[in-house]
């Protein structure tokens, strides 16, 4: 492994600072649910101290918080995505994971017309955004794959729908190759770091360019300095201590805000699930409690930061989580290559990267959403519109997203209830949309929702603020 210092981490230090924080007395930690309270975000100081906090009393204001700063910034909005595995080749180890490279299984690659039917199902199933996943090989799945392949997911069409927004999820490459991607009109460069601690991640990445500490880890920095603004974050909770990894990934927030004007437009949290080929030993894998209160922490402390959870989680804790702090779930997901097209068709099951818990429908996933009074959205506007990195960060700051968010939310919902949802999905959808139009504070606003929603019951189509 490279032993080149990564600027944001040091271990001893970081150890050093959770023991510190052992020490906060209980007027402490109302200092900081104060600040957290106020939307001001917190420090990776303050972090520490929530995540090694013991009282009950506390942990109840924890979530209190949560839900309050989830409510104020993000309303009942709730972005929808789906994952589009592409590529299962990888000349990775990486232990945990079902597309390592020495395992044994007849492995593929989605041709173009491949990319263009999985597309059509994505869409099929009312899906507009898609997290682009592809193993890392660059003879097999090379970059100008990928960049072919966002040209034909971005050229298919499906009835009334289509693909609006692309984030992508592959392995650490230049600044060149950086550059390559936002030409081809990505949303968010996605990837997730695994673990931030040194040690742990090179016990679970023995071999292949992944790892490289140092080359994984500064990967942002080059997205950065190649134009790409809107980075998303996360780590495999299980692999490591997970107060260390959420103490790593707010270093890591605050060095790209220091450094770079903006931290992550995302954070990912996955857990760890079983996989084909590993032990599936993880003493670190926090437990329901724990994993809840990590989410918690990270809404506190990074207040305007969109936070992701996928069909690694089980309905019921997608559920809970929703509750402390989650902005974007992914429904209906295929977590192999081909896999959309093998479940339309109910062929033999794709080879996957890792098991899901989630396997409701997307529109069970609807409904479900629609009974919460949750407001699904296949928005996709800011990107489109530029508010991206620092300009979409300052307009959320400002308060006023909502008044941008809540009609382009408002108004892909009614899309997917006209083109994709029966009669009684769309008689529950409308109402709640009539009673969110009614509720938004601006008149101006207001009526632009309803000539918005006026406008696509007549047929009209990507409208958006």
């Amino acid at each position: 492994m490279n032993q080149k210092q990564v600027p944001f981490i040091n271990k001893s230090e970081m150890i050093k600072w959770l023991d510190e924080a052992r020490q906060a007395d209980h007027s402490r930690i109302n200092e900081i649910l104060d600040k957290a309270e106020a939307f001001a975000g917190l420090t990776h100081k303050e972090v520490a101290v929530l995540l090694t906090m013991d009282s009950s009393e506390h942990e109840a204001r924890l979530f209190e918080v949560a839900r309050k700063i989830k409510e104020h910034i993000y309303g009942q909005r709730i972005v929808m995505f789906a994952p589009l595995y592409v590529s299962d080749y990888c000349i990775n180890n990486c232990s945990y994971c079902g597309y390592q490279h020495n395992h044994e299984f007849k492995r593929r690659i989605l041709t173009q017309d491949e990319v263009r039917l999985e597309t059509e199902a994505i869409i099929d199933i009312g899906h507009k955004r898609i997290a682009l996943e592809a193993g890392e090989d660059d003879e097999k799945a090379s970059l100008d794959y990928i960049l072919e392949t966002l040209k034909t997911i971005y050229a298919t069409k499906s009835g009334n729908g289509e693909i609006r927004r692309v984030n992508v999820n592959i392995a650490a490459t230049t600044v060149d190759n950086y550059r390559r991607l936002k030409g081809a009109g990505i949303g968010t460069y996605i990837l997730f770091q695994e673990s931030y601690d040194p040690d742990v991640y090179a016990k679970y990445h023995k071999s292949g360019p992944k790892s490289d500490y140092y080359w994984h880890s500064m990967a942002f920095d080059r997205a950065q300095q190649a134009g790409i603004d809107d980075v998303g974050g996360g780590v495999l909770f299980g692999l490591g201590d997970p107060l260390f990894e959420v103490l790593g990934l707010m270093l890591h927030q605050e060095y790209l805000e220091a450094n770079y004007g903006v931290g992550f437009h995302t954070i990912s949290v996955p857990r760890i699930r079983p996989a084909r080929g590993s032990n599936n030993k993880y003493p670190y894998a926090p437990n329901d409690e724990l994993f809840r209160r990590l989410v918690a922490i990270i809404r506190l402390a990074v207040p305007y930061t969109g936070i992701i959870i996928s069909t690694r989680e089980s309905a019921a804790m997608r559920k809970e989580l929703i509750d402390c702090g989650i902005t974007q779930l992914s429904a209906d997901s295929a977590v192999g290559v081909g896999g959309y097209r093998v479940n339309k068709m109910k062929k033999e099951a794709a080879e996957v990267q890792f098991s899901r818990c989630d396997e409701r429908s997307t529109s069970q996933v609807i409904d479900w959403m629609l009974d919460e009074d949750l407001i699904p959205s296949y928005c996709t506007a800011c990107y489109r519109k530029c508010r991206t990195g620092d300009r979409f960060m300052q307009l959320a700051k400002s308060g006023q997203i909502k008044y941008v968010c809540q009609p382009n939310a408002l108004a892909t919902l009614a899309e997917y209830l006209l083109d994709y949802g029966d009669k009684q999905l769309q008689n529950k959808g409308f109402e709640l949309i009539d009673r969110e139009i009614a509720s938004i504070e601006r008149e101006d606003i207001r009526e632009i929702a309803r000539k918005t929603q006026a406008e696509i019951k007549q047929g009209k189509r990507d409208i958006f603020l």
